[in-house]
């Protein structure tokens, strides 16, 4: 069973970045378990379940990190983003508990941790939403990266709704740095790629 993991392809494709390579790197681990071990009802003896545990996991430790940085840039917020702020952390969290409940679902083990966000150069609002937008963006490529990559049923559910959570707090973002209502939606299809206002592409993470 192979996995087609090419992102060389120009435009839009260049959205998933690290993101989806990471998830990339995932899969392809996971899936050498397809083939070897007993089947069964959990991810310690079936192997489909393992793979899914182990996106799974991955995508636990980026909301893990978004959570973690929502907390730091709350008091760089102004009144009205800092509600907005708090709002976002909380559905932070409920994503954090949906995996954590997925990943026992499918009979594994959360061994996900946070990541450190990269707040050197966040001094301000600005900063801070910059930053957000592109632990948001890279987190909208990875579930729409993971969806299809998924055996189970619930966990496919899950990246989809998350992925439109996601997409959500981009909408929200944008206005925050600026956008006017059409631009906070300026695209019909958003894979995390779009970048945001008079920002970089999220997939240039250097």
């Amino acid at each position: 069973m192979g996995i087609d993991c090419d992102l060389r392809g120009g435009g839009r494709r260049r959205g998933f970045g690290r993101a989806a390579a990471a998830l990339c790197s995932v899969v392809a681990a996971s899936l050498l378990l397809i083939g070897c071990g007993k089947s069964g009802h959990g991810a310690l003896t079936d192997p489909e379940k393992a793979s899914d545990a182990a996106i799974l996991n991955a995508s636990l430790s980026q909301e893990l990190t978004a959570l973690d940085a929502y907390g730091r840039g709350l008091p760089l917020l102004g009144p009205r983003l800092r509600a907005v702020g708090r709002q976002f952390r909380a559905q932070e969290q409920e994503y954090v508990d949906a995996l954590t409940k997925a990943i026992r679902g499918v009979g594994g083990e959360t061994d996900a941790e946070a990541g450190e966000p990269d707040f050197s150069a966040v001094k301000d609002q600005a900063g801070f939403l910059a930053l957000a937008y592109e632990l948001e963006s890279a987190a909208l490529a990875s579930y729409v990266a993971a969806a299809p990559r998924l055996f189970t049923a619930a966990p496919r559910g899950l990246a989809a709704s998350l992925a439109a959570g996601h997409a959500q707090h981009l909408v929200v973002l944008r206005q925050g740095l600026g956008a006017g209502l059409a631009a906070s939606v300026p695209e019909a299809f958003d894979g995390g790629e779009v970048p945001p206002v008079g920002g970089r592409d999220p997939s240039d993470r250097r």
